[in-house]
């Protein structure tokens, strides 16, 4: 299968609400439309995850960025510009996404993804896509497609047939950013 085939493939699981197995540019991760409710609740029940802990989405620009943030701090930007790993922002009061994916606090997490499958992904979606680590709740982070439990691999709707064989890097930074200039670093 090559990447564009496996881009189709994808997107025809989350268009018809389904959520996916696929490698981002951290870890290998299950994600799905992050504007369907439904497609999010599937996400919560494979992982045994509360819904009071909030999923990331991954963005592919500052477009789809400003459609779900109203405001975004300027410091945000000059992080993304300055970070060479792979960076996930906290932000305040976001919209047009599931309601279940916003933190009691009315932020979310957001990347900016370059990977190739994602952005590509993401550039046909037109919409965020979810993206959590493919483990169950409490279960560590998995740093290869091999490590992946049954489990998760049998609950999702599509796995992608790409990067199977590499090792994951380290989950991304995590910081979080407030309207009124607040900084702090969740995760290195």
């Amino acid at each position: 299968m090559d990447i564009n085939q496996e881009v189709l493939k994808a997107f025809e699981i989350i268009q018809q609400g389904g959520i996916i197995l696929y490698p981002t540019d951290t870890v290998w991760g299950i994600g799905c439309d992050a504007t369907n409710p439904e497609a999010v609740a599937k996400i919560y029940k494979l992982k045994k995850r509360a819904e009071t802990q909030s999923m990331i989405v991954l963005m592919n620009g500052e477009k789809m960025m400003y459609n779900v943030f109203k405001d975004i701090p300027e410091v945000a930007w000059q992080i993304m510009d300055l970070s060479e790993n792979p960076t996930t922002l906290i932000l305040d009061k976001p919209r047009n996404v599931a309601p279940n994916l916003v933190a009691a606090d009315n932020t979310l997490g957001i990347r900016i993804v370059k990977e190739p499958f994602c952005f590509k992904l993401l550039e046909r979606m037109r919409k965020p896509l979810v993206s959590t680590s493919a483990n169950i709740s409490g279960q560590p982070t998995p740093i290869s497609f091999a490590a992946i439990s049954p489990e998760i691999i049998k609950g999702v709707d599509y796995v992608v047939n790409l990067q199977r064989e590499k090792i994951a890097g380290k989950p991304s930074t995590i910081i979080k950013l407030t309207n009124d200039a607040q900084v702090k670093v969740i995760r290195k």
